[in-house]
């Protein structure tokens, strides 16, 4: 019968649910069928979506950096809340000296949100580990007089306040920059990059195009740029088939010997004017 469907064991138990908890190890040592942090992380997925299909109820991973295992977990449990329908996905656990409270809240949501809100997070204050104060790789340190655990029950409360959905943040009032401040930004690029003798490329992204004022300081952008002179006014599709055809010549040149007489060609020197 399914796993979900109340059980009884020896000495009148009763079984009302079932997972599993994966640590993801890996090896490429002889025999092993994980041998990379990509076997690991795909067949976790494939644990999870066979456990679904069998009736389990959850399915838990821990998270332990610097080792050959699970790392990265909110990745990985978007994934199998993309692949699965009813089972109970989380950690068990979060080791909170690494983590950014305000950067796992979006994380966990947005894996929550894939997931249908099946997601159940354990988080802990950590534990001994492979390396000496791991945790400070990763940016983080203690406040004056506080232990690692003590910094890690501050994350853990940090992000408990923040799931809540209460602001946090001071809203502002003009998000977008000012118009000659984008001007002058546009134009700095194309100064130094000139300078540089570099390719500057500009994208209509909606922030421009979908906004009447910042296609009018684009056109400014442009009429500064074309009155310079010296500059090459080029769409994409010209840019890259510049290129195509400099990688052509160069192929040609490259290919190209030696003459007889120990000269070599003007063609093969690959001379500007050439390419």
């Amino acid at each position: 019968m399914p796993l979900t469907e109340a059980a009884f064991l020896p000495g009148g138990l009763q079984l009302k649910k079932i997972g599993f908890l994966s640590f993801g190890h890996w090896t490429d040592s002889y025999g092993s069928h994980v041998r990379s942090a990509a076997d690991s992380l795909r067949q976790s997925i494939e644990l999870a979506v066979a456990a679904e299909e069998l009736g389990a109820d959850g399915a838990y991973f821990r998270v332990h950096h610097f080792a050959r295992q699970l790392g990265s977990p909110f990745p990985l449990l978007a994934a199998v809340g993309a692949r699965t329908r009813t089972i109970e996905i989380g950690t068990a656990v979060i080791d909170m000296r690494y983590e950014n409270a305000l950067y796992m809240a979006e994380e966990a949501g947005a894996a929550d949100l894939i997931a249908g809100g099946r997601l159940q997070l354990g988080i802990s204050r950590g534990s001994p580990e492979q390396v000496i104060d791991g945790w400070r790789y990763f940016g983080y340190a203690p406040a004056e007089g506080e232990s690692d655990a003590e910094m890690a029950r501050r994350q853990a409360e940090r992000f408990l306040d923040v799931i809540t959905g209460q602001g946090f943040a001071k809203p502002n009032p003009r998000p977008m920059f000012p118009k000659e401040h984008v001007l002058s930004i546009w134009n700095g690029e194309f100064d130094q990059t000139r300078e540089w003798g570099g390719l500057v490329t500009m994208v209509l992204h909606p922030q421009v195009t979908g906004r009447p004022m910042r296609l009018g300081i684009f056109r400014e952008f442009i009429a500064r740029v074309r009155g310079i002179g010296d500059a090459w006014l080029a769409t994409g599709e010209q840019i890259a088939r510049h290129y195509a055809a400099s990688e052509t010549k160069l192929k040609t040149a490259s290919r190209l010997r030696a003459s007889p007489d120990g000269f070599v060609t003007r063609a093969a020197r690959s001379e500007p004017e050439n390419l």
